[in-house]
């Protein structure tokens, strides 16, 4: 076949080839001091689910400090930086979610489009567009999440749609974060299932602490049909607590949750833990391997938050190209490395990575 050919054999099938389900969030970032950490009882480096005493936060954050707003939520965040990574075609990740009919909902419709990922919204207007206030301190950031619309997410009004389900069969890899098994665990079962009886590769990440220790049933459901667990080392230890592992070994915690019960035996679980900037530990047959990050100067760390989503997001821009699991690293650091140098889940135009 002509190159040409190739060129476009590769571009059809690689269209909605990503798929993610999460909770589309508008990002509301801002340099914030310790006085107002303290004042909401907030650690300096968290995410968490806002609560009463949060909402005059996320006014007086407006109010107070100087405030970017950029599109987020982590599978979204994930999912974009994939699409930028990979830049042609478009619409390689279709992005499911809820969102309100508001301003907020609006400005994230706006940047999907952007961003070329083909975002299919479920929308209501009982609750807004869901915001995460995410408060920069240093190279901390603590985040919390609103999720308003998000958490309206429902299976049957959206994912069981006919033409919703035609592009989840679609897709050969699958993304979602544990934040949103606080959302919906039907529809994460419904999509991990049909990837594990079609010998799809399904992918979840840890999130954050307080999935492992409060939705830890929602998550061992989820669990036997992960085919590549991500987390960064607090979640590892978090989740290694939960399930009585008795090691604080990024190493060991990464083979035990490698070993844990699967339903698709063709793929062996593979696990991948990040440690800010010490290396990266992912394991491999009955083997665990650590690979060093990107350096960068403390100078020219701009902003940390999206840097776990960044590396998901480059990870998997490889994973869906065939490209070999060192390659899906490689790719991960770079990405995160980027996005660190920028406010929010941001980017240049172009990536550079070859």
């Amino acid at each position: 076949c002509s190159s040409a050919n190739y060129h476009l054999d590769t571009f059809c099938c690689l269209q909605n080839a990503l798929f993610g389900m999460g909770n589309p969030l508008l990002d509301i970032c801002a340099v914030v001091d310790k006085d107002f950490l303290d004042k909401y009882g907030l650690k300096p480096n968290d995410q968490i689910l806002a609560e009463e005493k949060h909402k005059e936060m996320f006014e007086e954050i407006v109010k107070k400090f100087k405030v970017e707003y950029h599109a987020g939520g982590a599978t979204q965040n994930s999912v974009k930086v994939a699409q930028w990574m990979i830049q042609e075609p478009h619409k390689v990740a279709t992005f499911f979610g809820c969102i309100g009919k508001d301003k907020f909902g609006k400005i994230l419709k706006e940047k999907a489009e952007e961003a070329h990922v083909d975002a299919h919204y479920y929308e209501q207007s009982e609750e807004p567009t869901g915001t995460c206030a995410a408060c920069i301190t240093g190279d901390n950031r603590s985040l919390v999440a609103n999720l308003a619309a998000a958490n309206c997410y429902k299976k049957e009004k959206h994912l069981d749609l006919e033409e919703n389900w035609k592009l989840v069969e679609k897709a050969e890899v699958y993304y979602i974060a544990g934040f949103f098994l606080t959302v919906s665990l039907e529809s994460i079962l419904k999509v991990a299932k049909h990837a594990s009886e079609n010998n799809k590769i399904f992918c979840l990440n840890l999130s954050a602490p307080f999935i492992c220790e409060f939705f830890k049933e929602a998550l061992m459901k989820v669990m036997p049909y992960v085919d590549i667990l991500f987390g960064n080392e607090t979640e590892a230890a978090a989740f290694a607590q939960e399930r009585g592992f008795e090691t604080e070994d990024i190493e060991e915690i990464a083979k035990k949750a490698q070993s844990l019960p699967k339903e698709n035996k063709k793929r062996q679980r593979i696990v991948v833990f990040t440690q800010g900037k010490e290396g990266t530990v992912m394991t491999k047959g009955d083997k665990v391997e650590t690979f060093p990050v990107l350096e960068i100067n403390q100078s020219e760390i701009v902003d940390t938050t999206g840097a776990g989503d960044a590396f998901v997001g480059g990870f998997l821009s490889q994973l869906v190209q065939d490209k070999t699991f060192e390659q899906c690293i490689r790719a991960g650091h770079y990405s995160a490395n980027v996005i660190i140098r920028h406010a929010g889940c941001t980017f240049p135009e172009k990536p550079d990575f070859h």
